[in-house]
């Protein structure tokens, strides 16, 4: 039988979702949790991998085993045996025919930062710092350029192998939040994929608008010639975290 399961990560302590040799990453941790409560060896697929750093809200993942637990109460077998840091929030018989990774219509990142003259520790692990001026008006205004269906290989770290490098992205929606001490930027990224660093990129390259480092020329360059040199920096993985995989049914 497959079962879904909706997991929640601080990804600080991991080398990313996927297994690898010389990193411990939440893929080894889950794994091992549902060895241990299910009595067998289970592997264990994400809608997708995060990278060293980044965080998940609501990341999905299915799996198949033989069990009497009920599919609800997974959740409350697994979470005892899962660190502080990951935590299975929703438990459930997965629909005939789902896969976790190639059933996925969409999904949505979010890029968190802070804008402050002082650096915040409170802030720090889930969103970044940013010291230099910008632009709000500018900054919800340029994120538009880059809805649609494009070439996102200007916004694809070297060396990433995929088959192509076209993304469609859905919405690109910025929020602000004014504080006492802070103004707190939320960039949230909906697409049908990404590529590797994508989103950080493509942060990056809005913040660098915004703060006028870059022209919405050099954006339209990135994307209608590829061309890396356009772009802004890709920002730090620690202010990344996947935020929702919609399937088009409801799972939980």
């Amino acid at each position: 039988m497959r079962y879904a399961l909706l997991i929640s990560y601080d990804g600080t302590n991991y080398g990313g979702w996927q297994i690898q040799k010389n990193a411990v990453t939440v893929q080894q941790k889950l794994t091992e949790a549902l060895t241990e409560a299910l009595g067998c060896k289970v592997s264990v697929t994400a809608s997708g991998r995060t990278d060293s750093g980044v965080h998940a809200a609501a990341q999905v993942c299915h799996f198949d085993a033989q069990t009497t637990i009920p599919p609800e109460r997974l959740a409350d077998a697994l979470n005892p045996l899962l660190p502080e840091d990951i935590s299975v929030l929703r438990s459930a018989a997965a629909p005939e025919g789902f896969d976790a990774t190639s059933s996925a219509k969409k999904k949505t990142y979010c890029y968190r930062v802070y804008l402050s003259p002082r650096r915040n520790p409170l802030k720090d692990r889930y969103s970044v710092w940013v010291n230099y001026q910008i632009d709000l008006d500018k900054l919800k205004k340029v994120a538009r350029l880059f809805e649609g269906e494009h070439d996102f290989k200007a916004y694809c770290a070297a060396g990433s192998q995929v088959k192509t490098t076209v993304r469609k992205i859905y919405s690109v929606e910025v929020k602000t939040d004014e504080s006492r001490l802070s103004q707190d930027i939320e960039i949230y990224v909906t697409g049908n994929g990404f590529l590797y660093n994508m989103v950080r990129t493509l942060a990056g390259t809005i913040l660098y608008y915004a703060a006028g480092r870059i022209s919405g020329d050099d954006i339209l360059r990135s994307l209608n010639e590829c061309d890396r040199e356009a772009v802004g920096k890709t920002m730090p993985a620690h202010g990344l975290t996947l935020e929702n995989v919609d399937y088009g049914v409801k799972l939980f």
